[in-house]
């Protein structure tokens, strides 16, 4: 509304000035008054517009790294030294104005500037965290030492690469093994029991780094791991679709352990077909198409037939999965 009063009271300046008469307060009062009630019925849409522009202005702002913009401030800062330079040296010339000057510096801005972020990772000489940056490494989070089966991943093989614990995390740690609450207190001390198992079986490199402009452990989780180039290992399923936007790779243990998730349950219904006896009496023998043995309590009586029949348990040993089930009750009869 100021920016419609402001309008009107130019407009009101300009017609006086253009035709002078006694009513040119009255005039400009009105135009003004004009302008204000017109940027009223503008003002919802203005603000949406607004609102939007900060918001988009605010995620690309948060997904700056200090790296990038101290990369960018130093090319600016060579450019208009430059600039400077150069409109020494051609201020003689007769065709040398104040439009090439601007022209020269905006063209030096815009090379220096994009060739410098190009090259963010030469300015580690500048006062920011210093990380090394390794491909591949595992950045943990606390809930996924905590929860623990990080520890058979670990001894399974499936879990390559340097094991990172980000110096943040051991303190969030340390922080819930010295909590008044009972229950924190377990399980910072569980965390920190299970790093000690994980360091056992392999070796776990602390990562002290920190960024005092960010308050939350799951922001500096994911800096670091775009500074580092690392993987997030978590259980934290708003972390990791946070982690996701930003382009880091996120490794879900619960994820994990839904994916590996026997297909067939208790209770469900299969058709095979028994090619031999099982190893107590009666007992038939099938294969899923995958291979999976089948134990049919009292099928070897259908041997050669395609049968029905109804899991009972799903059992996984070291050779691989075994299932063992029952005719159904149509076989039976």
């Amino acid at each position: 509304m100021g920016l419609g009063l402001l309008l009107g009271w130019l407009a009101g300046e300009a017609l006086a000035s253009a035709q002078p008469t006694d009513l040119g307060r009255v005039n400009t009062l009105s135009l003004m008054l004009a302008g204000s009630l017109t940027a009223l019925l503008f003002a919802p849409r203005a603000e949406k517009l607004l609102m939007g522009s900060m918001g988009r202005f605010s995620r690309w702002y948060a997904g700056l790294s200090p790296r990038t913009v101290a990369a960018a401030t130093f090319g600016l800062i060579v450019a208009l030294l430059l600039s400077v330079l150069f409109s020494s040296l051609f201020q003689s010339l007769p065709f040398f104005n104040w439009f090439w000057n601007l022209l020269v510096t905006v063209i030096l801005a815009v090379f220096f500037v994009n060739f410098a972020v190009g090259h963010a990772e030469a300015f580690g000489m500048l006062a920011f965290p210093q990380v090394r940056r390794r491909s591949g490494s595992k950045l943990l989070d606390s809930n996924v030492i905590i929860d623990g089966r990080i520890l058979e991943l670990v001894r399974a093989g499936f879990l390559d690469g340097e094991l990172v614990v980000p110096g943040f995390i051991l303190r969030e740690l340390q922080l819930l093994s010295d909590s008044g609450d009972a229950q924190k207190r377990t399980r910072g001390k569980r965390g920190l029991g299970l790093l000690e198992e994980l360091r056992e079986l392999r070796p776990i490199r602390i990562e002290d780094w920190d960024d005092a402009a960010l308050k939350s452990v799951d922001d500096k989780l994911i800096r670091l791991a775009r500074e580092t180039g690392g993987q997030i290992v978590t259980n934290d399923g708003n972390l990791g679709k946070i982690a996701k936007l930003h382009g880091v790779t996120v490794l879900s243990v619960n994820e994990a352990a839904v994916a590996l998730k026997p297909q067939v349950q208790a209770g469900d219904l299969l058709a095979i077909t028994i090619t031999k006896g099982g190893q107590q009496s009666g007992q038939g023998v099938g294969y899923l198409e995958d291979g999976t043995m089948v134990v049919v309590e009292d099928g070897l009586k259908f041997r050669g037939k395609q049968t029905r029949v109804q899991v009972v348990n799903n059992v996984q040993t070291n050779v691989g999965r075994m299932i063992f089930a029952k005719l159904e009750r149509e076989e039976v009869a």
